[in-house]
């Protein structure tokens, strides 16, 4: 008798496991708004591998703004690409609005990546990417608490999430270039 409970404990929670898998959502289900307002579906990203890093103009890690976009400019062609989302959740260190943060990228690092609209990346109105993002219930993969601004999340072509790198460590990391060149 024990072994046949055990058994279908056993399958009850194989089946669960597989069901959520087949259910889990990816990066490429979620849609995003553009700093200038408009819709942006991220399943056109499929087949690419995505950089999204929460950003803020007024942060000591602000000029990491100019090696991400040296990181696009040498990657872009090799179906890669990074998405910023500005958020003002550390420090009020984003306060502009998108008008003012696009125009702010732009001038003083030349921004040429996709920008979106700014939200929130952690606390009660945290953005549903960053719940993804952040929470393994979510991805599927690993927990990530957002710590501070440009925390750097390794999104692969079919939409999983690989890995992330802090804040304070450069876009130029290693782990992002091995990452970007499929190398282990």
């Amino acid at each position: 008798m024990r072994k046949m409970v055990s058994l279908i404990i056993a399958l009850f929670m194989f089946n669960t496991i597989f069901a959520q898998s087949k259910t889990m959502k990816t990066f490429h289900d979620f849609k995003a708004i553009t700093i200038d307002g408009k819709e942006f579906d991220l399943a056109l990203l499929k087949g690419k591998k995505v950089l999204v890093v929460n950003t803020a103009s007024k942060c000591g890690n602000t000029p990491q703004y100019e090696e991400l976009q040296k990181l696009y400019d040498k990657y872009k062609g090799q179906n890669f690409t990074i998405i910023g989302f500005p958020a003002n959740n550390f420090g009020k260190q984003e306060p502009g609005t998108n008008t003012e943060i696009a125009e702010f990228c732009k001038k003083n690092y030349g921004v040429a990546f996709q920008m979106m609209s700014k939200i929130s990346v952690k606390g009660e109105d945290i953005d549903p990417i960053y719940q993804w993002l952040t929470r393994k219930d979510q991805n599927g993969v690993a927990d990530a608490e957002v710590k501070w601004n440009f925390q750097k999340f390794m999104i692969d072509e079919k939409g999983k999430w690989v890995d992330f790198v802090s804040a304070n460590d450069s876009p130029m990391n290693e782990k992002i270039i091995k990452w970007i060149e499929g190398k282990k």
